[in-house]
């Protein structure tokens, strides 16, 4: 009777308080620059030390700067909050993973590939995409910055339980479709609040036909349906990328730690607040629009028009198309963009950087864009010189940064610029979310691949 998300919720709860939340155990928290702070120094104020210290992993990726990272960070604010991070890690004995450090990267990728994130697993961060980490199977989710220091102190959070959604994506992804399409395409229907209130399970074939990589930018995104947290059921492909992994179970642990790991899935008959079911072969390349996730259509069509709108709906949609120098009906193939960003902890990993250089193979980085390729740690960056796919982008015109947030958010040197576009494959398109009045169409790393070479707005599969 119970879903995935019940099973593990359940297994952790430490006491249900009446009328009013539930103390949840927390297996993992990740701690970045931006959120922690103020924890610590609620931390040190209390006199507390962290309750499970070898439970906590710290790394700074959003004030990182993506060049000379060897050399001090030139940003005053962002040197501080680095510094700071490395600082309060020492002094709570806690691991860090520091700039330079081959371990380091934005932490919701380094989490999965270095198997620190575990299917079954509570995991935290006080970061909403935190959510990316349901794709191995468990329960993940954001949190403030006083949950935060609350999670250090006793290893637990008080959080009001969910409700349940099963999203279910029959039958097979068409030619040139990605994860991030497919995220882009659900929001799209639902919109940004249409999961408010649930956690999300995704199931059906084309959801288990995505790889690991794809897995995590789909629940990577569910928190830009107004999700608490995305995850999808663990089976063969989740085993298969965990195993061998820096702090993944080993021998007997590893045989003991699969076989629990079997059981993680919806019963036959587990019942869901909602349901909900889409067909993969009315999914198309996707492309945004506007200034949030679900403003977004296949990237051939037309901007929709204002029929059928109520008065406040229209107000906000001509707003958010102002804003964005676009008007209703308008189509955006052929439209001239400044900045292609590929990266973000939504597109940041190696299948990424795979795809992107597909589509650039033999072909040149169109001469007035901007390219910021940000591999998503140093992992990743590894595995792009040992593919060679280095070579196929460097020979096509781009150059590859630093790992680190990058674009994804103006919170380092990455900002593009008042009034320019940017194809980006990050997860939020929000006014001035990537530079004070910068105008971002979010995409895949296909589609954006498209719009480096061309220049223009261009529907991937004309280039596959």
């Amino acid at each position: 009777m119970n879903t995935l998300f019940d099973k593990i919720w359940d297994a952790h709860v430490v006491q249900n308080i009446e009328d009013g939340p539930t103390q949840l155990y927390i297996d993992r928290l990740y701690c970045h620059e931006v959120t922690s702070p103020q924890a610590f120094a609620g931390m040190r104020a209390r006199g507390l030390k962290c309750f499970r210290p070898e439970r906590i992993y710290c790394m700074p990726d959003h004030n990182t700067p993506t060049h000379d990272q060897d050399k001090p960070i030139q940003d005053p604010v962002s040197k501080a909050q680095v510094d700071t991070l490395a600082k309060n890690a020492t002094d709570f004995g806690l691991t860090h993973f520091g700039m330079m450090d081959k371990r380091n990267g934005i932490i919701h990728v380094v989490g999965p590939e270095r198997g620190l994130t575990l299917p079954g697993m509570t995991i935290v961060c006080g970061d909403s995409h935190t959510s990316t980490h349901g794709a191995m199977g468990a329960v993940a989710f954001g949190i403030g910055t006083s949950e935060v220091e609350m999670v250090m102190a006793s290893q637990c959070v008080l959080q009001s339980r969910p409700k349940t959604m099963r999203i279910t994506i029959d039958g097979k992804l068409g030619k040139g479709v990605t994860a991030k399409d497919v995220a882009l395409y659900m929001m799209s229907k639902m919109t940004t609040g249409g999961a408010t209130g649930y956690f999300v399970e995704y199931a059906g074939e084309a959801i288990r036909s995505l790889s690991m990589e794809g897995r995590l930018t789909l629940c990577n995104l569910s928190i830009e349906m107004g999700a608490r947290g995305g995850m999808i059921a663990p089976d063969e492909v989740t085993f298969e990328y965990i195993k061998g992994r820096e702090y993944a179970p080993k021998g007997e642990e590893w045989d003991k730690a699969l076989a629990y790991w079997k059981t993680l899935k919806s019963d036959d008959d587990a019942e869901f607040d909602k349901e909900v079911r889409y067909d993969a072969a009315d999914i198309q390349p996707m492309i945004t629009y506007g200034t949030n996730p679900g403003m977004g259509i296949a990237v051939a069509e037309h901007i929709p028009q204002t029929a059928g709108m109520t008065d406040v709906e229209k107000a906000s949609f001509e707003k958010s198309l102002k804003y964005m120098g676009f008007e209703p009906g308008e189509q955006l193939l052929g439209k001239k963009v400044d900045y292609v960003f590929l990266g973000a902890c939504t597109n940041g990993r190696i299948e990424d950087f795979r795809a992107f250089a597909s589509i650039v193979k033999g072909r040149r980085k169109a001469d007035d864009i901007i390219a910021w390729l940000v591999p998503g740690s140093w992992m990743v960056d590894m595995q792009i010189r040992e593919e060679g796919i280095d070579k196929i982008l460097e020979e096509a015109g781009f150059e590859i940064r630093q790992p680190g947030c990058s674009a994804c958010l103006a919170m380092n040197d990455d900002k593009i610029p008042a009034g320019k576009y940017s194809v980006s494959t990050s997860n939020r398109n929000f006014e001035g979310r990537q530079g004070p009045g910068a105008r971002t169409l979010l995409a895949s790393p296909l589609t954006a691949a498209a719009a480096a070479v061309t220049g223009v707005i261009t529907d991937p599969r004309t280039l596959m």
